[in-house]
């Protein structure tokens, strides 16, 4: 079984950890070219897509938006949202209060968050009726999956059912964020990666080095990259997109 959280509830029950992600001008720019283009499946690839999809999660519930997130990697942060709120001058519990989360630890609970449960989620409140529309975020979308206890022969057909069902919200207006942490290019089911990859419309790879993560597209209208490298010229940011 899976339980749709809020945030606010949650953070109180866990050990507050320290995080110092400096707030990123570019994510609006960022922001403002997926908005512009209607691109609703857009993936971050890499390292440390736990902390910078939490980042990204109190980003948006600072707009405004409603945010659900579906985690089957167990990486959500939710102080990360509160280090967000300091650094943006905002009470952090009213950023709190627009995300909800939920965890899978299984493939067949991930599948059942991606279809099932986000569906019903959706209807309940009517949002898929609203201008406003919640944004969602899928991290680790891949990462249950790889579990090597689910036979092979079930893997393929539950992701495939699993994507049909995201791509039918894309359709009702609902945009995904989806935040994958790395696959080493050996593994088995390496080719989820390669599916993924293909499914999304804007593909981000995120490194990090010593001055923090970099986000280079790998995947997007031309317009959009071009207009994140006159970005970089403007800030001196070498190939860095998202520098949180």
């Amino acid at each position: 079984m899976v339980e749709v959280c809020n945030l606010k509830s949650e953070i109180y029950n866990q050990r507050e950890r320290p995080m110092d992600l400096p707030l990123s001008v570019s994510l609006d720019e960022v922001w403002s070219g997926v908005q512009s283009h209607a691109l609703r499946k857009v993936l971050f690839e890499g390292e440390g897509t736990g902390k910078i999809s939490s980042y990204v999660a109190g980003w948006m519930a600072s707009k405004g938006v409603e945010v659900i997130v579906l985690d089957g990697a167990n990486r959500f942060d939710p102080y990360a949202v509160s280090s967000f709120a300091r650094k943006a001058l905002i009470p952090p519990e009213g950023l709190l209060k627009r995300i909800r989360i939920a965890r899978a630890f299984t493939c067949y609970q991930m599948a059942t968050l991606m279809s099932e449960k986000l569906v019903c989620l959706l209807a309940e409140e009517g949002v898929l009726d609203q201008e406003q529309k919640p944004k969602v975020i899928l991290l680790g979308p891949i990462t249950t999956f790889l579990d090597e206890d689910v036979p092979e022969r079930e893997v393929g057909p539950l992701f495939e059912r699993s994507l049909r069902r995201v791509d039918d919200l894309t359709a009702e207006g609902i945009c995904f964020f989806l935040f994958q942490p790395f696959i080493p290019s050996h593994s088995k089911r390496a080719y989820l990666m390669r599916r993924l990859f293909q499914f999304s419309h804007l593909v981000w790879r995120i490194t990090w080095e010593d001055e923090g993560p970099k986000v280079a597209l790998e995947k997007g209208p031309r317009n959009i990259n071009e207009n994140c490298k006159l970005q970089n010229e403007k800030c001196n940011f070498s190939e860095k997109i998202l520098p949180l």
